[in-house]
């Protein structure tokens, strides 16, 4: 089964007079991880893809999305795939990976159907590609480590980059994900915005009555969302994104946009937000 819901594009000056349900309905992701299905936000940011695949007891199949108008989804793009679950097997191209949790998989433009199966839960994401690149399974030990933060500002971490130049080559799609130290809190801060590109967040590894605090909105008119396990935060290139956690939690990060330049950001001081 296959539910796809579009999200359009929200100007920052339509966000400032939000409600809370109002955020929520354009900006969190919910209920994204359902047994026997897959479900996808198609999202006008630079039309990217997010969703969840749980194949349960029977395979399940990713191939014509009517919102692409592509004969097959991947037609004219590309995938990142991370297992949050337990093993499952992606099959895709003719060839079969098995993953672990924590694991993730590359599909080049013109792979075709994609077919999920096992004990895994798979994240999506996808974004326009205007070039074929290999397939590929990067393992969480093929994935390059950084450390940052200190446990001083409660932002002790390690960054893990997969779908990233310093691992492998992409059209416009960049992934990763970063945990949090024993202790730590906070994903990200000082907080940043990039204006060449959009930003997808899912938040894993938490208890269930765990939440993150996670801080959108532009510097000066920040506003913020609750989001509990396996939800994900859609992340305009105008919105600030950082958050707190209670307890230990992990989130994926994917982004799309005009380059692929991790560094590619402006900071903003926490003097400076409103």
């Amino acid at each position: 089964m296959l539910t796809v819901e579009t999200r359009h594009a929200i100007h920052p000056d339509h966000a400032r007079a939000m409600d809370t349900a109002a955020l929520r309905s354009h900006f969190l992701g919910t209920g994204l991880f359902a047994t026997g299905e897959i479900r996808l936000l198609y999202t006008h940011y630079d039309r990217f893809v997010l969703g969840g695949a749980v194949p349960g007891d029977a395979p399940l199949v990713l191939d014509v999305v009517a919102e692409t108008k592509t004969p097959s989804f991947l037609d004219r793009r590309e995938m990142g795939i991370v297992n949050i679950g337990d093993t499952g097997t992606v099959t895709a191209g003719g060839e079969s990976y098995e993953m672990g949790k924590g694991d993730v998989l590359y599909l080049g433009m013109g792979t075709g159907p994609v077919t999920f199966a096992g004990a895994g839960r798979f994240y999506i994401t996808s974004t326009p590609a205007h070039a074929s690149y290999p397939s590929r399974l990067i393992t969480v030990e093929d994935a390059v480590k950084v450390q940052m933060g200190a446990a001083e500002t409660s932002n002790k971490r390690t960054i893990k980059q997969f779908i990233h130049p310093t691992v492998m080559e992409s059209c416009q799609l960049i992934l990763g994900y970063t945990a949090l130290e024993d202790g730590s809190v906070w994903n990200t801060m000082p907080a940043h915005t990039h204006d060449r590109r959009m930003e997808a967040y899912l938040y894993w590894g938490m208890a269930p009555e765990a939440r993150v605090l996670h801080l959108m909105g532009e510097p000066s008119e920040t506003r913020h969302l609750f989001v509990a396990n396996e939800e994900a935060v859609v992340s305009p290139s105008w919105s600030i994104h950082s958050g707190a956690g209670i307890g230990e939690y992990t989130f994926i990060w994917a982004m799309a946009g005009d380059n692929v330049d991790y560094t590619d950001m402006d900071f903003h001081q926490p003097a400076d937000l409103a």
